[in-house]
């Protein structure tokens, strides 16, 4: 360890966008902070030119770190502390061939994740958005039987890709709700941790039992475009499906065409191939619910995705090692 961390001279952090204010209030007392006040998108040139002023970096998913990025880090940068789960922002292989230590904030946002899940779930089922749309503009002028006729949630079977920990609080809501769950992991579960569910060795018998459909996979190079043409003609027909996972899941164009062909009911999305921004062909569509990828957006989570974080800095500047330590 540098020497002058043993003197306790403070290492200085800079914290790549604006967190909540008890993060920030907690990184000034055991750091040299820099802040990102006005919240701006930091390029790669500014990650490169910055890394030379500082000990360490809490960015978010918004930062990437390349290849092409880490080659060009200051030597100074001794750990990337994530305030994130995901870290498909960045090349660990090349961190670790820099011994930069790499890691990030699990456990802490599977509730706030899962809530989001449901209520894209719900909103999805029941037309959400276009009773929403109705009735903000005024063109709500009758009712019937048939009107506004959605799906209902409730003993249908849902499945679930990617049994962790988001995957397991989602099981656990809706479960609430009487859905029959079955899940697609790599590993089966212990029966303890199953809770009733019934796992499908195969994603193919997974998809073709799922009423709906919420993922909670990471990107890898196996689950990128996990969703494709295929995967959606094995679904039910009127099947939902719901993405708080990542956008690199879904291939669009074939779940657009899902949509337009009738094969899939409704989606409800908080995450899109290209962010900011989605993808502008989902609007013209009203059974597709979408949000900005907020499913970790709440007061208690963000503080507790700051905490995490900073608990895993503390740790590696008093030479003990990182508690969420992926590289």
């Amino acid at each position: 360890m540098n020497d002058r961390y043993i003197m306790n001279e403070k290492p200085i952090l800079w914290i790549t966008r604006k967190l909540s204010a008890n993060t920030e209030r907690r990184a000034s007392q055991n750091y040299q902070v820099i802040l990102n006040p006005e919240d701006t998108l930091v390029t790669p040139d500014e990650i490169v030119n910055r890394s030379h002023e500082v000990d360490a970096i809490l960015p978010c998913h918004s930062e990437v770190f390349s290849r092409d990025v880490v080659q060009c880090l200051g030597q100074r940068v001794r750990i990337i502390a994530n305030h994130s789960v995901g870290v498909d922002h960045c090349d660990l292989n090349a961190l670790s061939e820099r011994g930069i230590v790499v890691t990030n904030t699990p456990d802490v946002l599977s509730d706030a994740t899962a809530e989001i899940a449901m209520l894209l779930l719900l909103g999805a089922a029941r037309r959400a958005i276009e009773g929403d749309t109705m009735v903000r503009g005024l063109q709500w002028k009758s009712w019937s039987p048939s009107f506004m006729v959605g799906h209902q949630v409730t003993g249908k079977r849902l499945g679930i890709i990617g049994m962790g920990r988001v995957g397991l609080v989602m099981a656990k809501r809706a479960a609430g709700f009487d859905m029959q769950i079955h899940y697609h992991n790599r590993n089966r579960l212990a029966p303890e941790s199953e809770n009733g569910a019934v796992f499908q060795k195969d994603l193919d018998s997974l998809l073709r039992v799922s009423d709906f459909l919420s993922l909670h996979c990471p990107t890898t190079d196996e689950t990128r475009g996990l969703m494709d043409e295929r995967a959606f003609s094995l679904l039910p027909d009127n099947a939902v499906i719901v993405n708080t996972a990542r956008g690199a899941l879904v291939d669009e164009n074939a779940l657009l065409n899902a949509l337009t062909s009738g094969k899939i009911a409704a989606a409800g999305l908080d995450c899109f191939q290209v962010e900011p921004g989605g993808n502008p062909d989902f609007a013209v569509h009203q059974n597709v619910f979408m949000l900005p990828h907020i499913g970790s957006a709440t007061l208690e989570t963000r503080d507790a995705m700051g905490f995490r974080a900073l608990d895993n800095l503390d740790a590696f500047f008093s030479g003990r090692e990182p508690q969420d330590r992926i590289a």
